[in-house]
């Protein structure tokens, strides 16, 4: 082998429907490390970008939620295994991306997995927890049942690159919705690592889409669209007052963020599920 042999450097692509494609737009930008070096090229999401993986979330809904609540548990499971099988790869992405040493970003590698386990094992206890049967006059039962909004619209925490992601992507899909969600701007790659796993682990094509590129662009597309159901601002910043105003346009269910928020509140799982309520009549 030549010793001015050239390294094939990777270029970080978007995942959308289970694929991984370059933006339509043909467009990638550079991320950098902490300390100003180059650290990747990574695909420049586009507003059309967004719309096709909102079309590909939508598809994938109803299979996700029709699937058990103990198949989805596995499904996210199985992320957790996969994270922890390429953890090292993790640790070296987080520790770049978030200016930390080795010790501590293993540290955040390991709770963010722990992290997914913990969502893995919520699937089949949501019901229990925000659901109930209620008393009710006449021959009848009466049950109030947790059921997903849909399609949830991410803008992730710009600082917290994996394990503010998987807290703010986690959530939603446990309880059954599907999620496109817009990476940190400028440390992305920790979320398109554990996006690669995904497409590995058993997740339904459509149900986790990630998307890169400028928050500021991408946005206001997923904030207005009209097939989008919920919106998780905490990576909007400054912004974030206009989304909101954006969003209520179409009767979104918006979340904000609360500083120094326990991660293990349900408020992330609650934000995004309805309650139906069901009557059925008593037999003789």
């Amino acid at each position: 082998m030549s010793d001015d042999r050239i390294d094939v450097r990777k270029t970080y692509k978007l995942l959308v429907n289970g694929a991984f494609p370059r933006s339509e737009s043909g467009r990638s930008y550079e991320v950098t490390t902490c300390a100003g070096a180059f650290w990747a090229n990574v695909a420049q999401g586009s507003r059309k970008d967004v719309r096709d993986a909102v079309v590909a979330a939508r598809a994938a809904q109803a299979k996700w939620w029709g699937a058990t609540a103990y198949n989805r548990g596995q499904v996210i499971y199985r992320l957790a295994e996969m994270a922890e099988s390429r953890r090292a790869e993790l640790r070296e992405h987080v520790a770049v991306a978030e200016g930390i040493g080795d010790a501590e970003a293993d540290a955040v590698v390991s709770r963010s997995i722990d992290r997914v386990v913990w969502y893995a094992g919520w699937t089949d206890k949501i019901a229990q927890v925000l659901g109930g049967a209620n008393p009710v006059a006449g021959p009848f039962f009466n049950f109030s049942l947790p059921t997903p909004s849909g399609v949830v619209g991410v803008l992730a925490p710009q600082n917290s690159s994996l394990e503010g992601f998987v807290n703010s992507v986690l959530a939603p899909i446990c309880a059954g919705n599907t999620v496109v969600v817009v990476a940190s701007e400028q440390r992305p790659t920790p979320a398109l690592l554990l996006g690669e796993m995904s497409a590995t682990s058993d997740f339904p094509p459509g149900v986790f889409n990630v998307i890169t590129g400028y928050t500021t662009e991408l946005g206001p597309t997923l904030a207005s669209h009209e097939d989008v159901d919920g919106l998780d601002l905490e990576g909007a910043g400054d912004g974030a007052n206009d989304l909101a105003i954006v969003a209520a346009g179409s009767i979104k269910r918006v979340l904000r963020p609360r500083a120094n928020e326990d991660p293990s509140s349900l408020r992330r799982i609650r934000a995004f599920v309805e309650t139906s309520t069901v009557w059925h009549t008593i037999g003789q």
